[in-house]
């Protein structure tokens, strides 16, 4: 009965032209504020999935570190050890090490990154190169694998070019850097390949074989800066962290890919929900035609409030027919603003509509994607409002005396 009144109050026409009007005004305010923070929400988890997926590429799931210092040493019976964990699909052993790079008349600073015969089981980067190949080479002749931003600071062409590139790293043994030769270990390595993922990987990285850099490091065998592990389809990442940590001990720090980047991660989740606040404020806007609109529909229908308590009816019966009213009106333009959000986001995901100014970016248009999510957030959101904003003339309505007058 309470619906059947409420609906009944929406749908018919008012002695004032007016209440229609800035009822429908109610519901269009909610229609594009709803729409919006669908449109909004989406683009937020549109890029945050393009960012996961080129931290992924680089980033391995799961990362054994040393918690002190720059290496770790893992036996051949630690690491089988680890093989054998449910969970683990591959690992690589990684040595990085900042260097000093010289081509021809230009250097630069960067990471060298030396990696084994299994990393591209454990990192994506083979299927991010723009130029040449993935090619860390052998004892023959070492190879490295640029990021491409790195690749034009030294002025290299990984296609062309058959000049190497010398590296030279501090010597751990050195007594004194006043002598150069003393100080410094230095190599060459051969450019094979560009990649192409993110700007602070290509700005900073090159990817080369493992033993390039122990030898330049003077480190032992099973030295390594950082063991990266790849897991099964259906493996859980958090607990193979634990069961990783309880095997090797506290001297190993064992991150996620999410505790790997976890600062990141945290400031995408905190501008998604600054944003959704923002905007979260236009449909506290709309809720103000809404009071506006309730409340001229609260003294149009005097007479009838006055009869349903004539006939019994209680103030909870008569408040919840005016809450139900004010949720008809947030019910209709969220529905509104849902299909209107959900059109946008489809026409953008199939068309690309709105495009990305430039031409540096991994993407040409805003990549979009909706979450039933962030339709429940809304959703909660608006019925809130909806109440809120319905409650006062709600009030006001059940409050109101019964005043019968005789013929």
């Amino acid at each position: 009965m309470i619906w059947q009144f409420a609906s009944r109050y929406f749908r018919a026409k008012k002695s004032t032209h007016a209440i229609n009007i800035i009822a429908w005004v109610s519901v269009a305010a909610i229609a594009i504020g709803a729409g919006a923070l669908i449109v909004i929400l989406s683009v937020f988890n549109g890029f945050e999935g393009l960012v996961k997926s080129l931290y992924s590429s680089f980033y391995p799931a799961v990362k054994i570190s040393p918690v002190t210092g720059k290496t770790i040493s893992l036996t051949r019976a630690q690491l089988d050890e680890i093989s054998s964990l449910p969970g683990v699909a591959s690992f690589s052993e990684v040595i990085e090490e900042k260097a000093v790079l010289r081509f021809g008349e230009d250097q630069t600073i960067a990471v060298l990154k030396g990696v084994d015969s299994h990393y591209n089981q454990v990192a994506a980067v083979k299927d991010k190169i723009v130029r040449g190949r993935f090619d860390v080479g052998d004892d023959l002749a070492y190879r490295a694998v640029l990021g491409i931003e790195l690749e034009a600071a030294l002025g290299v062409d990984v296609e062309r070019s058959m000049v190497p590139v010398d590296v030279y790293v501090p010597r751990r043994s050195a007594g004194s850097f006043m002598v150069p030769n003393e100080a410094l270990n230095s190599g060459v390595l051969y450019p094979a390949g560009t990649f192409a993922i993110q700007q602070e990987f290509n700005s900073k990285y090159v990817i080369t074989h493992i033993d390039f850099m122990r030898k330049l490091l003077e480190l032992q065998p099973d030295q390594m800066s950082a063991l990266e592990i790849a897991t099964t389809a259906d493996a859980d990442a958090n607990a193979l962290r634990n069961r990783l940590q309880a095997a090797l001990g506290e001297q190993f720090k064992v991150q996620t890919r999410y505790e790997q980047n976890q600062a990141l991660y945290a400031i995408m989740q905190t501008e998604k929900w600054a944003v959704y606040i923002i905007l979260s404020f236009i449909l506290v806007i709309a809720a103000f035609n809404m009071i506006g609109s309730l409340s001229m529909l609260v003294i149009e229908k005097q007479k009838d409030i006055t009869i349903l308590k004539a006939m019994g009816a209680r103030y909870r019966l008569v408040l919840r027919i005016f809450l139900a009213e004010g949720l008809i009106i947030a019910g209709i333009g969220a529905a509104l603003g849902f299909g209107l959000g959900t059109l946008v986001c489809v026409l953008q995901q199939q068309f690309g509509i709105i495009r990305l100014e430039g031409t540096s970016f991994l993407v040409d248009a805003y990549p979009v994607s909706m979450h039933p999510s962030d339709f429940l957030l809304v959703s909660a959101t608006i019925i809130i409002i909806g109440l809120a904003a319905s409650w006062y003339p709600a009030k006001k309505a059940a409050a109101q005396s019964i005043e019968l007058k005789a013929t």
